[in-house]
């Protein structure tokens, strides 16, 4: 690694002993090789440290703070980069090899460009593949054709340039869960994004992770967000709301819940294998025997695949998913 590598990969990690070490080989067995990866340990109270510092390679760096979340972390990541290129990058996700090379020859040769991500992979906990993931088309009469409710970018999967990033302030540390979303709408507004049409990470679903399917949010919690988004920016008291309703999900096992649901419904519609749909709804039922909805997804586990297909594509007007 040169004093000043092309690329600065970007990794917020809390208690994430359990992939962490997964995640730090898919970055270092990379074909383009001129990166540092800066860990950022946001006051994990796991094994989060032993893992990283069993790795003997100069391009690590480590930093250690008191938590302050994931926008928090990612502030300080940027703040302490050298690179003048960002790869984000979640500690329990995976890149494919060539995951770097891509992303920087691309923004290489066009300038015009100072976001962009890619079509993913999604696995489950143990690293089991559930579906592939076509990434939004970003719109190029402006970010105002973008759907509030769609997120432009799979966050792990974003190369950007640094000085774009912190020229709109970096993330919001108020917008709990969704400081990427707020922020890639206020780039968009000044700068063309893009997503490659390649597969180039796979996103970890996880029971643990902090963000869960929306349709298991609270509505208040999806309203405040929604005005956040459209605003363009959320303040400490919104924060502070936001924070007690996802306390309360997360001591009410909403998060395990959600999870089982999500890959329920990905082996339903997305990538259809009854067998692991009905597995899944199984789980969700022993943690909540009064999800009724998960009855009603049991019976159409039972529909052959053509027909639950076509009951999905009307429902949804069209997916964005492949099997």
């Amino acid at each position: 690694m040169s004093d000043i590598p092309q690329i600065s990969v970007l990794m917020p990690a809390y208690n994430a002993g359990l992939y962490i070490a997964e995640a730090i080989r898919s970055v270092l067995e990379q074909t383009f090789t001129d990166f540092e990866l800066l860990i950022i340990n946001d006051g994990s109270t796991d094994n989060t440290i032993e893992v990283v510092n069993s790795f003997a390679d100069n391009r690590i760096r480590l930093v250690n703070q008191k938590n302050e979340g994931v926008a928090g972390a990612l502030n300080t990541g940027l703040r302490l980069s050298k690179a003048q290129f960002i790869a984000r990058f979640d500690a329990d996700d995976i890149c494919y090899p060539t995951r770097l090379e891509v992303q920087h020859d691309f923004m290489q040769a066009r300038p015009q460009y100072h976001i962009i991500g890619s079509d993913t992979d999604y696995v489950d906990k143990e690293g089991n593949h559930i579906f592939h993931f076509k990434a939004p088309v970003i719109p190029k009469q402006g970010v105002d054709q973008l759907s509030y409710q769609t997120c432009p970018f799979i966050h792990s999967s974003v190369f950007y340039r640094k000085a774009s990033i912190l020229e709109q302030g970096g993330y919001n540390i108020y917008a709990h869960t969704f400081e990427d979303h707020l922020l890639w709408l206020k780039v968009l507004k000044q700068y063309p994004g893009y997503n490659l049409p390649q597969r180039l990470i796979k996103v970890r679903l996880n029971p643990e992770s902090v963000t869960i399917d929306e349709k298991w949010c609270h509505p208040r919690f999806l309203e405040i967000k929604s005005d956040a988004l459209r605003k363009g920016d959320i303040g400490p008291e919104a924060y502070r709301e936001l924070v007690s309703i996802r306390s309360e999900q997360l001591n009410n096992n909403i998060n395990h819940e959600a999870y089982y649901g999500l890959l329920a419904k990905k082996f339903l519609w997305n990538n259809h294998n009854p067998q692991k749909a009905r597995y899944n709804l199984f789980k969700l039922l022993a943690i909540n025997k009064l999800h009724f909805k998960s009855y009603l997804l049991l019976l159409l586990t039972l529909l052959p695949a053509g027909v639950v297909h076509r009951l999905y594509h009307t429902t949804k007007g069209g997916a964005t998913y492949e099997y």
